[in-house]
């Protein structure tokens, strides 16, 4: 990578906080597989919401509460297309990937019956965990664990091996938050559909890196965080085939899932209005959807293509660091690298690059597992995102050779 291209000048200039100053230093980002930074299209479009549609929707018959349920529609219209969804009643809007997958494991799970098996893999996110214990202490299901190679990646022979007529999902993370690993959900998918599975892609960590079409990969459910794809907090997405959600029972009770009401019987709304509970996040499904205008404009294979390039770039430089070690298999990872230093505790690197304005994330990145697989309590994450540069890299790379010579005197 010589130089980092003209277009990204523009596209930094549309995120305010990249003009923040801490310690007298530009903020250098790199924990966007923690979160995105939020452009101005995004903050303008959620106070514009505030500012002149406040109101809630859906029952409204005044003004302002019908602008409002045509945006909040419009967004799910928006998020439909994005995904290659064929249905826009497949679109549920939850707090985000945690919530999407509790609330399959809950509602799904209230379909299966003790001795049901589910699998997972050995580098899920605890989201991705929690939910299935859970349902095993109720339901008597049994959770079984995808294992890995040394190098990070999915054991596909042993995945095999272990599906079965009793295989009734697999739920599975598209791409690693620890590692960055690309797992084959392709082949996944079909190999469990051999066996009457469905499938649960967690496309926490690849919704933001490239092109996803539900339809195409033909996942039974896929669940995404808009947080992660530069739209706010609070607001996530769950993808579910219409006549798989129409089959499972309510999530939540309440609100706008209810058709009619008395107290002899409840009887529930149509789709996707039966799993959404309550007042929902309406400025944060507009801003997401705000999000999404602002990939299209930019073009997500153009996002793909550039963060991988500048990630390579750091890998490159990197492996150049004496002592530094770098977990996974990089030919097969995108936007994250996780590494330790010899003799340096990940926490104390991290607070010396925050004296020079970097963030990246440490600890066990909500994957203790992993961790005991890899025999460490912990690492160092970075990881890019379409704002960072080479300039970026750069400093990082010598505030991490600085950072060395500090910790180890």
């Amino acid at each position: 990578m010589n130089q980092t291209p003209d277009y990204i000048e523009g596209i930094r200039s549309q995120f305010p906080i990249l003009t923040e100053r801490v310690h007298g230093k530009p903020l250098v980002y790199f924990d966007n597989a923690a979160t995105t930074q939020k452009p101005q299209k995004v903050i303008d479009r959620i106070n514009a919401y505030y500012s002149s549609e406040n109101a809630n929707i859906h029952r409204g018959v005044h003004h302002l509460s019908q602008v409002a349920t045509k945006d909040y529609e419009d967004a799910r219209i928006r998020i439909k297309n994005y995904i290659g969804a064929e249905k826009e009643n497949e679109i549920v809007f939850t707090k985000g990937t945690t919530d999407g997958i509790n609330l399959i494991a809950s509602s799904y799970g209230e379909l299966m019956k003790k001795g049901d098996e589910v699998l997972i893999s050995a580098m899920e996110h605890h989201s991705n965990i929690v939910p299935w214990q859970l349902l095993a202490e109720r339901k008597g299901i049994v959770l079984k664990i995808i294992p890995i190679h040394r190098d990070g990646t999915l054991d596909m022979a042993r995945f095999e091996e272990m599906l079965n007529d009793r295989t009734k999902l697999v739920s599975i993370t598209h791409i690693s938050n620890t590692l960055g690993t690309i797992n084959p959900i392709e082949t996944i998918i079909n190999r469990a559909h051999k066996f009457g599975a469905k499938v649960l892609i967690d496309g926490a960590q690849s919704i933001q890196h490239g092109e996803i079409n539900v339809a195409n990969l033909n996942c039974d459910f896929f669940v995404f965080s808009g947080h992660k794809i530069f739209g706010p907090t609070g607001i996530g997405v769950l993808y579910g085939k219409a006549s798989i959600l129409e089959s499972m029972p309510p999530y939540q009770g309440g609100g706008d899932m209810i058709k009619r009401v008395s107290f002899e019987k409840t009887s529930f709304n149509e789709l996707p209005f039966k799993f959404e509970a309550g007042t929902p996040p309406i400025a944060e499904v507009i801003g997401l959807s705000s999000s999404l205008e602002f990939i299209n404009e930019v073009g997500i294979d153009k996002i793909y293509k550039y963060e991988n390039e500048l990630t390579q770039y750091a890998y490159n430089q990197m492996l150049k660091i004496n002592g530094l070690k770098i977990y996974g298999d990089f030919r097969n990872q995108t936007s994250i690298i996780s590494f330790n230093i010899n003799g340096v505790h990940f926490n104390d690197l991290a607070m010396l690059l925050d004296k020079k304005n970097i963030a990246i994330r440490t600890g066990h990145h909500c994957a203790q597992p992993f961790m005991k697989y890899f025999n460490i309590s912990g690492n160092a994450r970075m990881s890019v995102g379409i704002y960072n540069t080479k300039d970026d890299v750069d400093y990082f790379i010598r505030a991490i050779d600085e950072a060395k010579e500090i910790l180890k005197s």
